[in-house]
């Protein structure tokens, strides 16, 4: 969950809510805890692996299930494009022609190509390219906090008065950014020793510390960074003011190591996942096609290579992670709108053993009134985005039950 939004976030949000911003963090983490205890009781009725695409289908049938990995597919899209456009970011203040129009898109175009190609030739480079990135992340941002934290005053705890925040549902969806990617857990239950007990523990337990972490994260943001000039600062604007050219430098390689594992954790994943749903005939089976040579899904590397590159090059951080997170929200809403009938046909065993909520339906209904009133409010350009990209998989579902009807009854396992 701690990943490119860190380093990008802080100056968006920063600049949107000021000294509101680091307690923005924590009250919607209080809020997004619903949604993670709903999918901690919604695993704990299963022993398969499969999270919000076994929920929805489980609860709905198959389209459902298809419509829920899809939007997990779809988010990561954009994801992928917001993460290549801060890595962009981070990179300029090292290499000032990143941060250019035509540096701009070789630099994007580099990374998304670099990595397609990486993982169409063998897995083997994409996880040797993943552990590469990933040697450096937490513990540059730790420090940084520990050395802005004598920056903040009291004003800054407690602003005398409050800003005014022209788009507060856009900017709720943007800070979800922060919190999505919980349910990845989920999707690997299965393989979790004792998931009824530990996951909720678990869960809950990680959007706290990402919450604590964000607004440590804000507090030295605002504090350090005079109003006016957020927008277009990073957190290496704050090390350069704590720390010097070297803070600065430390953090930007810190931004793009970390962004970087993150890109490369997409391109291994998620054409896998388009690849598995052409396996069980819920997208053609040009998806599930193996490289001769290379044993890759090569298609489906393709594809999500090419629709990343076009996302990351047309739009910008705040848009594409908004539309992540929309289409994430959404496929929380088909698993959460499913947990009462899931209840319902729990085996008695299943049932006595699951992790069961408080307050009845209460908490169910928090999350998912907490789901649908973001989405409402979501900007229309995050919803064309996500919406676009779900129509299009629709229709490819489509397409392959009209054309295949002898694998029109396959389903996930």
């Amino acid at each position: 969950m701690v990943g490119a939004g860190i380093f990008a976030l802080p100056g968006t949000v920063g600049a949107a809510a000021g000294n509101l911003s680091p307690w923005l963090f924590v009250a919607i983490g209080v809020l997004f805890i619903t949604i993670v205890l709903s999918f901690a009781e919604l695993a704990s009725y299963f022993r398969d692996s499969g999270g919000p695409v076994l929920y929805a289908q489980t609860a709905f049938g198959p389209l459902a299930g298809f419509s829920s990995g899809w939007l997990l597919y779809v988010s990561r899209l954009a994801a992928f494009g917001a993460n290549t456009n801060a890595m962009a970011l981070y990179m300029a203040a090292l290499w000032p022609w990143v941060g250019t129009g035509l540096g701009r898109v070789s630099f994007m175009s580099a990374i998304c190509v670099g990595l397609m190609v990486l993982n169409y030739i063998g897995v083997k480079d994409g996880i040797r390219t993943l552990a590469v990135f990933t040697i450096l992340k937490i513990t540059p941002i730790v420090i940084l906090v520990l050395l802005g934290l004598k920056e903040v005053t009291g004003d800054t705890l407690l602003p005398a008065s409050m800003p005014t925040i022209d788009d507060f549902g856009g900017l709720t969806l943007l800070i979800i950014y922060a919190f999505i990617g919980f349910e990845v857990a989920t999707v690997v239950s299965g393989e979790t020793r004792e998931p009824r007990k530990t996951l909720p523990r678990a869960l809950v337990t990680t959007v706290i510390a990402t919450s604590i972490l964000y607004c440590l994260i804000m507090l030295v943001f605002v504090s350090v960074l005079p109003e006016g000039s957020r927008e277009n600062s990073s957190l290496a604007d704050v090390a350069r003011v704590l720390a010097g050219n070297v803070g600065a430098v430390v953090i930007a390689l810190t931004a793009v190591f970390s962004i970087g594992g993150n890109l490369a954790s997409n391109m291994l994943s998620m054409p896998r996942l388009s690849f598995a749903l052409g396996e069980q005939g819920m997208l053609p089976a040009w998806f599930a096609k193996i490289h001769p040579r290379f044993s890759t899904p090569g298609n489906s590397v393709i594809v999500f290579g090419a629709v990343a590159l076009v996302l990351a090059l047309s739009g910008t951080f705040a848009l594409l992670a908004g539309a992540s997170s929309l289409a994430r929200l959404t496929a929380y809403v088909l698993s959460i709108a499913g947990l009462p009938r899931i209840r319902r046909r729990a085996e008695p065993d299943v049932a006595r053993t699951a992790y069961r909520l408080p307050f009845g339906l209460l908490i169910p209904v928090i999350a998912l009134l907490l789901c649908i009133w973001i989405g409402w409010n979501a900007p229309m350009e995050a919803w064309a985005i996500a919406g676009g990209l779900l129509a299009a998989g629709l229709a490819l579902y489509g397409l392959n039950q009209r054309f295949s009807p002898d694998r029109s009854d396959t389903q996930p396992n």
